[in-house]
């Protein structure tokens, strides 16, 4: 890979990159910015995809502040329905899971101020083995729209392979994942003037998705999945920081759901994870126990100042830079960069990444794509320490990162 590929775009094209960023699906009131809320996977996998684990979390979103703060997706992964579809083809919900159905559960929830969605799979079978939507995309959405359901996660296994009987995975072998996301799109359209359903392809970063998942999605998957451990958080930060000019309001790179609150992490880990995916606008997707969560974990999923930095209306991406500086290390592919930066609305936020070792970390404001040199005004998002001058420095330790928003002075 070529450095330069690593780093971050040079003034004048931030400049063109927030001026093109548009509306990525016509005539459409979702996925404006990137979505916030939660996903049973991470939880319990199979045993949380039920009615219980629903309107628990509903009631626990509201009841810790996080609904308020934009966390409103209440979604259930794989595993929610029954193992085989009904005579007439239709999905059937697990009636030992959801012993009232889906659409009483999502009144429920819509009751709340909050929104519901579920999983599927673009094959015929999904990852757990439940019945996929291979040949039912109509069937299944038109069913979402009666429910009223919110979102939906289209997962990539048990697709076409050229292996026979094709496997769970098919990563071994060079198909193009493009034509099932594009039925499944079009099955979302066609029930768009009873139901706006958005869309998050999941079919984790195949064919280069983010170079055309706007045309289908409100987000795509970048990466194999995040596995809970620092490794997957370094693998998918680094990804996200090659590819941060495909990102814009109505279709956002997706870096997967957050391992915080799961004591899988340090609490630095946490506090780099949820800052990375942030800065990068990525969905914001909570993946705890919200009844078990520790205190220090809730506190970084409620930070508000990154939560304004994620839910940015201009919705560009941030991405890594080097100053020209002395200090400044040569950019290594599948590490995360400690330099990363991106224009906001109002401003420009800026970066230190502690994940290739601690340090004292600076850099004067000329050498920021998008800023000018002189004094401006900043504050930073994790200490709330706040200053104005020409420049940033700033102690970061192990793992850990600071996050900076940089304004004109008033």
């Amino acid at each position: 890979m070529h450095r330069s590929s690593l780093l971050a775009l040079v003034p004048s094209v931030f400049l063109a990159h927030a001026a093109t960023l548009r509306n990525r699906l016509d005539d459409t009131n979702v996925g404006l910015t990137p979505t916030m809320g939660w996903s049973s996977w991470n939880v319990a996998q199979c045993d949380a995809a039920s009615e219980e684990y629903a309107m628990n979390t509903a009631n626990k979103l509201s009841e810790l502040g996080l609904k308020d703060l934009g966390y409103e997706y209440v979604n259930i992964d794989d595993c929610w329905t029954a193992k085989e579809r009904d005579g007439n083809g239709n999905l059937v919900p697990d009636p030992n899971k959801w012993p009232r159905g889906i659409r009483p559960v999502v009144d429920d929830i819509h009751a709340m101020g909050l929104k519901f969605g579920l999983y599927g799979c673009a094959g015929t079978l999904t990852c757990a083995s439940y019945p996929g939507s291979e040949d039912h995309e109509y069937q299944d959405v038109q069913l979402l729209a009666d429910w009223d359901v919110d979102f939906w996660k289209h997962d990539n296994c048990f697709t076409e392979c050229p292996v026979t009987p094709p496997p769970q995975t098919c990563w071994d072998y060079p198909v193009s994942t493009e034509p099932w996301y594009a039925k499944m799109a079009d099955a979302i359209q066609s029930v768009k003037a009873q139901k706006e359903i958005l869309f998050n392809l999941c079919q984790w970063g195949r064919n280069e998705v983010w170079t055309w998942g706007d045309k289908y999605g409100h987000s795509w998957r970048i990466e194999n999945d995040n596995w809970g451990d620092w490794e997957s958080v370094v693998r998918i930060g680094s990804k996200a920081g090659e590819i941060a000019q495909y990102s814009g309001p109505g279709g956002f790179n997706d870096l997967d759901m957050l391992f915080v609150g799961n004591n899988k992490l340090t609490h630095n880990q946490e506090r780099l994870h949820f800052g990375l995916w942030a800065i990068a606008k990525s969905p914001l997707v909570i993946g705890a126990d919200l009844t078990k969560i520790p205190t220090s974990s809730l506190d970084i999923l409620r930070n508000k100042d990154l939560i304004v930095i994620n839910q940015d209306p201009l919705g560009a991406a941030a991405a890594p830079f080097r100053p020209s500086n002395s200090n400044s290390p040569e950019p290594v592919p599948g590490e995360i960069y400690p330099y990363w930066t991106g224009p906001l609305s109002n401003g420009v936020v800026v970066a230190f990444s502690g994940a290739n070792g601690a340090g004292d970390f600076s850099v004067k404001f000329s050498e920021v794509p998008g800023l000018e040199a002189g004094e401006h005004c900043w504050k930073e998002a994790y200490s709330g320490e706040e200053g104005r001058s020409d420049s940033l420095s700033f102690s970061v330790e192990q793992d850990d990162i600071a996050v900076f928003t940089v304004t004109d002075c008033a």
